[in-house]
């Protein structure tokens, strides 16, 4: 439940955690007020989100606003999206209560897709979408089997790893980000190798890495075929894929290699500020994060290099119910919205890393450079990564999956000795008794 909300409260690239502006509220949205006229004769659209989504806080909505003088724009945002996404479905059932557009968060993305399609606008068919401006992966997930798209992408999590480059000087291991890379490309075994590089000359105190679950989340995110298969079968059991990621982010664990801690928890916060671990799998969206946490101190010590293999974690979309009252104007407001110029704009001023690859070629991506890291290209470093991530088979409990091998599975390993087959066991069991299997 950390990893979603996290995603929508993210910090902007040059100032560290930003406090959200959104209101909780009980209701997903809310119908557009006076049958669609908001006042003075303008139409209202009403957004709902999950926390500081950041569509509001990069002032996209004013901008679409001077643009439209016709339109007003209201939000209404549930903070967690685990209350968030329940009502949305309740919502969508009974086709009350629901605001012109509404966001899904990529965990739920495939169950919405494949569920709730008949309930949602075509948007692959809206004034002002373009597909070929998407990432073919994005694309794919918010599209049902008969070419229905439900969905307009907002952002990805293409990852990194950010690694602290005092540290690897420390345990003589190369600190330029291209030689860091070189490290461990194209195989994840080699990050492992690197780590135990690290751990025979690494300074007292320090790790190679924070924990072995965001190890294990990382490798999961680099491959196409995860929990489920093409055919909607639950298949994590069994998947190559899935026991490679487990069983090296258990050998991170049991080799010693991890500071122990578990992600969004005060003790990782902590871990930053104090310099405790030398290597983190970062999504775009955490390098903020990590500016905010690691402090002034921690300034010009991280950099990031490019990840073993390319890797997502993380990212959202837009949708427009059929039942919304404003649905031709809702449809136009989001595709503006998820417009390669407007995704450039959200990772300029939030972090939020485009969906749009037709983006990537924008000034203020692909010339984006982060002081914080030593001035790393990260326009180059996560566009390269983004065109080079696996169009990935999303599943309807994808989450309960990922959240039980990692918080019940791995976490026992890595923080309590268990051994990797008992942890596997006890993650197992939530997770069957969590699919009511």
């Amino acid at each position: 439940m950390r990893r979603t909300v996290i995603l929508a409260v993210v910090a902007a690239l040059g100032a560290g955690l930003l406090a959200g502006c959104a209101e909780d509220s009980e209701e997903p949205g809310g119908s557009s007020a006076n049958g669609g006229g908001g006042g003075k004769g303008k139409t209202t659209i009403t957004v709902g989100v999950f926390g500081a989504f950041g569509l509001k806080e990069a002032g996209l909505y004013d901008e679409y606003m001077k643009l439209n003088k016709n339109i007003e724009i209201k939000q209404t945002s549930i903070e967690r999206n685990e209350n968030y996404y329940p009502q949305l479905l309740t919502h969508l059932g009974s086709g009350s209560g629901l605001a012109d557009i509404q966001a899904v968060e990529v965990n739920n993305i495939a169950e919405i897709t494949a569920t709730q399609a008949d309930k949602l606008v075509d948007l692959g068919k809206a004034e002002g979408v373009s597909k070929d401006a998407f990432l073919p992966w994005k694309w794919a997930q918010a599209t049902s089997k008969d070419g229905k798209t439900v969905g307009l992408g907002t952002d990805i999590g293409p990852q990194g790893i950010c690694y602290r480059k005092d540290l690897f000087a420390k345990a003589g291991l190369p600190t330029d980000r291209e030689a860091v890379g070189k490290l461990w490309a194209g195989d994840w075994n080699k990050y492992l190798a690197a780590g135990k590089q690290f751990k025979a000359k690494a300074p007292k105190g320090t790790a190679f890495v924070d924990s072995a679950s965001g190890v294990m989340a990382a490798i999961t995110g680099s491959s196409a075929k995860r929990f489920y298969d093409e055919n909607g079968e639950v298949v994590y059991k069994t998947n190559p894929a899935v026991k490679e990621a487990w069983d090296i982010a258990a050998a991170f664990a049991t080799e010693g290699l991890t500071g122990k801690l578990q992600q969004f928890t005060p003790a990782w916060d902590q871990g930053y500020a104090n310099g405790t671990f030398a290597t983190v799998s970062c999504p775009a969206w955490m390098l903020g994060y990590i500016q905010d946490k690691g402090g002034a101190a921690g300034k010009d010590k991280w950099d990031v290099a490019p990840a073993p293999k390319p890797s997502n974690w993380g990212g959202s979309f837009l949708i427009v119910p059929e039942a919304g009252r404003n649905k031709t104007e809702a449809a136009k407001l989001a595709a503006w919205l998820t417009a390669p110029e407007q995704q450039a704009k959200l990772f300029e001023k939030r972090g939020s890393f485009p969906s749009a690859k037709a983006a990537y070629s924008l000034p203020s991506v692909s010339g984006a450079k982060h002081d914080y890291f030593g001035g790393a290209p990260i326009g180059e470093i996560f566009s390269r990564a983004a065109e080079g991530i696996p169009v990935t088979i999303v599943g309807p409990k994808d989450l309960v999956i990922a959240q039980n091998l990692a918080d019940v599975g791995m976490l026992q390993v890595d923080q309590k000795g268990r051994s990797s087959k008992e942890g596997w066991d006890a993650a197992v069991k939530a997770i069957d008794n969590a699919l009511d299997q």
